[in-house]
Formats: structure tokens, C-alpha cells, sequence
């Protein structure tokens, strides 16, 4: 004998995500464009992961240039499009660039296209 038990009712406001939740404003629809535009080149996603590994989720200029194999000039282009998206954050220590992660962005990303 099967026992079925009724379903819970869940708020469609509260359970979906800002893209499948309903039709975006403008503003928030250029708002994430921007930030997954960021995410759109190789080289950008793999700098991100590079300074998410770090031990304290941050990471100089000097040491993202190797890695990827690009000149300083060319990460650093790379690095104010991800500080322009908002995902992560520049701080100068001296002569050198310091980037860490934003990890309420990267949640709000994360959560943007959940169904």
C-alpha cells in the first residue's frame, strides 16, 4: 500500500532565480550581461580560479602573470575587466596590485540562472 503525502507549497518568489523568476528589468538584465561577459574569456576564468585557490582568496599582479602565460600589461587588462564586473576587487600595496575575490557576487552569479 502506497502513502502519499501532500506536497509543500513553495513561494515562486522566494524559490527562483532572478533570470527564471520573470521578466528582468533592464538595468538588472546589464547588470549580470556584465559580470558574465567577464566570464566569457578562458583566460579570465582561469585568473579567477587562480586567485580563488589562494589560500586567503587573494592574489598580486606578479603572480598571475606566469601562470597564464601573458605579458603584465595583458593580465592587468584582463584583471579591470573582472574589478569592473564586480568580481573582484583591487587593492595597491606599494608598486604591486593586489585582486581578491568577491565571493557574494560569484553566490549571486551562482544563483542567477538556478531554475
Amino acid at each position: 500500500m502506497t502513502v502519499r503525502s501532500a506536497l509543500p507549497v513553495i513561494d515562486q518568489v522566494d524559490c527562483c532565480s532572478p533570470v527564471t523568476g520573470g521578466a528582468l528589468e533592464v538595468d538588472e538584465a546589464e547588470h549580470l550581461a556584465r559580470m558574465f561577459k567577464a566570464l566569457g574569456d578562458p583566460t579570465r576564468v582561469r585568473l579567477l580560479s587562480l586567485i580563488a585557490a589562494q589560500a586567503e582568496r587573494e592574489a598580486c599582479i606578479c603572480d598571475l602573470t606566469e601562470p597564464v602565460g601573458l605579458s603584465q600589461p595583458t593580465v592587468s587588462h584582463h584583471m579591470k575587466q573582472l574589478v569592473d564586473a564586480g568580481l573582484v576587487v583591487r587593492e595597491q600595496r606599494g608598486r604591486w596590485a593586489f585582486y581578491r575575490v568577491v565571493d557574494d557576487t560569484l553566490r549571486s552569479l551562482s544563483s542567477a540562472l538556478r531554475p
